[in-house]
């Protein structure tokens, strides 16, 4: 099971993303003339506004399709995973990611690239999902495929840790723990709601499906969510909980 990113379904069904990042920036505090790894860029939106600030950035994203997109903003970016990064040592004052650590698979090699491409001192500053997030839609998801024999990889698709558990495998892998923090963050979902969610968030499962049962599941797993997710106008607001830290290279 492989997740897909496609750049037109991620800017239709997705935009939220970027558009949510306003406070993660802020933590950044991103300063002109820093060099600054933007891990897991997607079509360069944030990378884009950290350049804007004067800092120098690279991204760095494992979607060739969604990279293309970045390059035709203006940014330089690099193909390569989290556990893998195509960078030299020592070569960035801060490494940045926003909703995309919890699609790591090795945290461990991931947090030890980091700190290999940090300068010493250098900050780690991200936002993913944290304990707790998307638990309505996980639960409702995996009923459905289960319902039809088919339980497809969720157990094997993000990693929502707690404040705890994340802050104690930061230290452990060379990290001091600045500030990290959880947060229930009700997110209201595009005018595709939680269709185009599924379509666009769950596309590795769905497509680990037989092909016939890819569309019941949707109407299916959106049929049990309506009534805790759904409200009177018919908007879909997804259950997200962020984790959100600073840690610095000791």
């Amino acid at each position: 099971m492989t997740q897909t990113w496609d750049p037109k379904n991620y800017a239709q069904n997705a935009a939220f993303v970027p558009g949510m990042a306003d406070e993660i920036l802020e933590w950044l505090d991103p300063v002109a003339g820093e060099r600054i790894l933007d891990l897991g860029c997607g079509d360069g939106q944030l990378t884009a506004r950290i350049a804007a600030t004067g800092a120098g950035v690279v991204g760095v994203d494992a979607s060739a399709e969604m990279l293309a997109a970045a390059r035709s903003r203006g940014m330089e970016v690099l193909e390569g995973s989290a556990e893998s990064l195509p960078c030299p040592d020592s070569s960035f004052d801060a490494v940045f990611s926003n909703a995309v650590l919890h699609w790591v698979r090795g945290q461990d090699a991931m947090m030890d690239e980091v700190r290999r491409v940090l300068k010493p001192g250098g900050r780690f500053v991200a936002e993913m999902g944290g304990y707790g997030n998307i638990a309505a839609i996980n639960v409702a998801f995996r009923a459905v495929c289960a319902r039809h024999a088919d339980p497809g990889s969720e157990d094997e698709v993000n990693y929502f840790p707690t404040p705890e558990s994340y802050a104690l495998r930061l230290s452990r892998h060379g990290f001091h723990v600045d500030r990290i923090a959880l947060m229930p963050r009700p997110t209201p979902l595009p005018a595709s709601g939680m269709d185009g969610w599924l379509r666009t968030f769950r596309s590795g499962v769905l497509n680990s499906l037989r092909e016939e049962l890819r569309e019941t599941v949707i109407a299916e797993t959106c049929a049990l969510l309506a009534p805790a997710l759904r409200g009177e106008n018919g908007n879909w607001t997804a259950d997200y909980v962020r984790l959100r830290f600073i840690a610095t290279h000791s």
